[in-house]
C-alpha cells in the first residue's frame, strides 16, 4: 500500500539547520516560515514528528565557549555532545513557540514539545577516524588554513566555502523513540533528534556523550523507521534532486528507485556534505520496511509534494 492510500499518514519532517539561519533573529524569522508549512500539514490531518539540523548553530556554540575559555580559564570548553544538547533546547524552543502560535491562530488544540533526544552510535565506528560533518559558518581559504595549521579538520563544502568538520558516526538507536510514539498516540507534536540527536555510546553499561555530530537526515530516517512512519520528508534548499548539478546538462528528478539512487551515489552525482547524506538516508528508510517512501523538496513545497505535485520521491 502506498502512502497516498493511507487514511492517516505518520510523517517525519526533517528541517535543515542552515534553513534556520545563522543568528537568533534569522532563526526566529525562519522558524515562523517553517511553522506555517508545518501547521498546513497538521491541518491536513497528518501525524507529524519534526527533526531539525544544527550545522551552523552547534559550531557557533562550540566556538563561543572556546573563545570564552581562552579569555577566562574558569569557563569550560564544552564537549560536542553538550553543544548539541544546547542547540536542541534553543532551536526546539523557537520552533515549538512559533508552531504553537500558528496552531492557536487556526484554532487547533494540539500540544507541541521538544524532546531532548539521545542517539546511540557505535564507539568503534570508523567515522571517528575520518571527520566529514561540516559545522559552523563558512570561512575563507585563509581562515581555513589557520585552523588546519592547528590540526583542526576543514573541508571545502560543496564549493560554497570552507567549514570545520567533525566525526559523523551512523545512528544505531534512538533512546527516546518510545517517548515520541507516546506523544503521537496522545495526539501531540514531538520535536525530536534535534541536530541529529545527542551522540552517545554504550560504554561499560552506561551511555556516554561522544565528540561527534550525527547526520540529521540519517537520524530522522532511523527515527522514522523506529516509529513506523509512512513517509520521511527531507527539506532542503532546492525543490527537486538534480543530477549533473551546476552543469549545462543539469536536470531535476521527479522519482528515483532505490537502485537508481544507489547507482547515482556510486557515480558521485551528489555533494558529500549536502545532497549525498540525504539520498543515503532516503535509501535506508525505504529499505527498512514495506510501503515506505521519502520526499525530498523545499519547505514551501512540502504539502504539494505529498500530493504528488512536486519534489523528488525515493521509492522501492
Amino acid at each position: 500500500m502506498s502512502v497516498e492510500d493511507s487514511k492517516r499518514k505518520r510523517i517525519v519532517v526533517a528541517l535543515g539547520g542552515n534553513a534556520l539561519g545563522e543568528s537568533l533573529d534569522e532563526q526566529m524569522r525562519a522558524a515562523k516560515i517553517a511553522a506555517t508549512a508545518i501547521v498546513d500539514l497538521v491541518e491536513a490531518d497528518y501525524e507529524l514528528v519534526i527533526v531539525h539540523g544544527n550545522g551552523p548553530q552547534v559550531g557557533m556554540i562550540e566556538m563561543a565557549f572556546e573563545q570564552a575559555a581562552k579569555a577566562d580559564s574558569s569557563f569550560p570548553v564544552l564537549p560536542m555532545s553538550v553543544c548539541v544538547a544546547l542547540t536542541q533546547g534553543y532551536i526546539g524552543y523557537d520552533l515549538q513557540n512559533v508552531i504553537r502560535r500558528e496552531l492557536d491562530k487556526r484554532g487547533i488544540d494540539k500540544p507541541v514539545a521538544t524532546i531532548v533526544t539521545q542517539v546511540a552510535v557505535d564507539p568503534q565506528d570508523p567515522a571517528f577516524l575520518n571527520p566529514t560533518k561540516p559545522i559552523g559558518g563558512f570561512m575563507t581559504e585563509e581562515e581555513a588554513r589557520k585552523l588546519q595549521s592547528l590540526n583542526i579538520p576543514v573541508i571545502s563544502d560543496s564549493g560554497r566555502g570552507y567549514r570545520r568538520v567533525v566525526a559523523s558516526p551512523a545512528p544505531v538507536d534512538i533512546l527516546e523513540a518510545p517517548v515520541v510514539i507516546s506523544m503521537l498516540e496522545a495526539g501531540q507534536i514531538p520535536i525530536a533528534c534535534g541536530g541529529g540527536g545527542i551522540p552517545v555510546a554504550l560504554i561499560d553499561g552506561q551511555y556516554c556523550g561522544q565528540g561527534a555530530i550525527v547526520d540529521k537526515d540519517l537520524a530522522a530516517a532511523k527515527l522514522a523507521e523506529f516509529i513506523n512512519a509512512d513517509l520521511l520528508i527531507i527539506l532542503t534548499a532546492v525543490e527537486k534532486v538534480c543530477v549533473d548539478f551546476g552543469t549545462d546538462h543539469q536536470r531535476s528528478l521527479d522519482q528515483l528507485s532505490v537502485r537508481e539512487a544507489c547507482t547515482l551515489i556510486d557515480e558521485g552525482q551528489f555533494g558529500k556534505g549536502s545532497m549525498e547524506p540525504k539520498i543515503q538516508a532516503a535509501v535506508g528508510f525505504v529499505q527498512s520496511g514495506t510501503g515506505r517512501e521519502v520526499l525530498i523538496t523545499m519547505l514551501e513545497s512540502a504539502r504539494q509534494g505529498i500530493e504528488g505535485k512536486g519534489g523528488t520521491r525515493i521509492v522501492p
